[in-house]
């Protein structure tokens, strides 16, 4: 394993559960003078990050670190430098109402928070900037999504199903067969899926089945035995994937200073519901 570059940030966590199902945080505190250049691993969640320090992170192409990403993006650089941010991930039945769009908008999208929730967006950062703890920071951002999640549109009981099924096996479940247990047609699972979680349930599965391969890598399995386990046809199949998601192979996906990141910033590896 290579050195973690970001082996020096403060990383924060709730002092408890959420109390809001599908939602987590963490936050982070980037020393300065040593800039980091990371690149982002996609995962089945819809990540919200919002900085409130005095300096922003770094994302390619937007003029705020405070950004909305949906599900199955493509990765991208991100420097950070002397930054305080919270970030927050939001199960797609979760994210649909709290940002207030249709995930297909925001599906492989990174897009300024500012764009999103207007002046909502920086009256928040500088809560979180006078708040003086990571517990009060973590209890505004909770208010925050329990008051967009009350003005927002709950996604369908039998997409939510569809979508547990396919977190609860690690995506090796059969569409066809989470359809038949909601009572839907494989045609109406799709369509009705993909325009509420912004992915293809054969997509949100590979997604799934990828984050699982991918972390298991970082924590040094064999490729061979994470193939085997997570349901791919052999190796090969599972370099295609991690490929096609992360757009590097195994071993240099394994090293990535995002993941190790992620590993102590979500120790337990929770999937959102």
């Amino acid at each position: 394993m290579q050195a973690d570059a970001t082996a020096a940030w403060e990383i924060a966590r709730p002092p408890r559960v959420p109390a809001l199902p599908g939602a987590d945080m963490a936050g982070f505190r980037v020393p300065g003078g040593s800039p980091v250049e990371l690149r982002t691993i996609p995962h089945p969640a819809v990540t919200v990050a919002v900085e409130f320090g005095d300096r922003p992170l770094e994302v390619r192409g937007l003029r705020s670190g405070s950004v909305a990403v949906g599900l199955g993006f493509s990765p991208f650089e991100v420097r950070a430098e002397g930054v305080e941010c919270l970030q927050i991930r939001l199960s797609p039945l979760l994210a649909r109402p709290v940002l207030g769009l249709p995930l297909t908008e925001l599906s492989g999208s990174v897009l300024a928070l500012d764009d999103l929730w207007g002046s909502a967006a920086p009256r928040l950062r500088e809560q979180l900037h006078h708040a003086r703890s990571w517990p009060e920071r973590f209890a505004l951002i909770e208010a925050e999504l329990r008051t967009r999640l009350g003005e927002g549109r709950a996604v369908d009981p039998e997409v939510s199903s569809v979508w547990h099924g396919i977190v609860a096996s690690q995506g090796r479940a059969r569409v066809g067969e989470l359809a038949a247990e909601v009572g839907w047609s494989r045609q109406r699972t799709w369509s009705r899926f993909g325009a509420q979680i912004g992915l293809t349930p054969k997509r949100a599965a590979m997604l799934v089945r990828f984050d699982h391969a991918v972390h298991r890598l970082a924590y040094g399995h064999p490729p061979a035995r994470v193939a085997a386990d997570g349901g791919y046809a052999d190796q090969s199949h599972l370099h295609h994937e991690i490929r096609t998601f992360s757009g590097s192979t195994p071993a240099t996906a394994a090293n990535e200073p995002w993941l190790a990141a992620d590993a102590r910033a979500w120790p337990a590896r929770e999937r959102l519901g």
